[in-house]
């Protein structure tokens, strides 16, 4: 007849209780406490191991993953929006700065602007060429 696996983990775990009991039964004959107590430490062992593979066998291990928490906070910046007003009109000056993107017309690596609302004008350099534009405060 064949054995499946739950019956032979059974047999096995048979042989170790029995080990188990065996070795209780040499301490409960030892006459002096030295003798005893390495006894009943490789009982509890061989108990612990027994309980172990009973539980293993009947449920799953399920594997648990933790996460990883940056030590340090991100911190994000704050949205800023920058108004230049003039004579009651007003101008974003994000709007300005693409502006200045578009009329330059190639990426520059470094922009740098003025700008002067009593002339409607932004005078620029990008990469070190003078340009200037009209802006017009609504």
């Amino acid at each position: 007849m064949a054995t499946t696996k739950k019956e032979t983990a059974a047999k096995k775990t048979e042989t170790k209780t029995t080990a188990a009991k065996a070795t209780e039964a040499k301490a409960a004959t030892a006459t002096t406490k030295e003798e005893a107590a390495p006894a009943k430490k490789t009982t509890k062992a061989a108990e612990k191991k027994t309980t172990a593979k009973k539980t293993t066998a009947k449920t799953p291990v399920k594997k648990t993953t933790t996460k990883k928490t940056p030590s340090k906070k991100a911190v994000k910046a704050p949205k800023v929006t920058v108004f230049v007003e003039y004579n009651g009109k007003q101008v974003p000056l994000e709007e300005v700065i693409n502006n200045v993107k578009i009329v330059n017309g190639k990426d520059a690596q470094e922009y740098t602007i003025y700008l002067k609302p009593e002339d409607q004008k932004a005078y620029f350099t990008a990469d070190g060429e003078e340009k200037e534009m009209d802006v017009y405060f609504c």
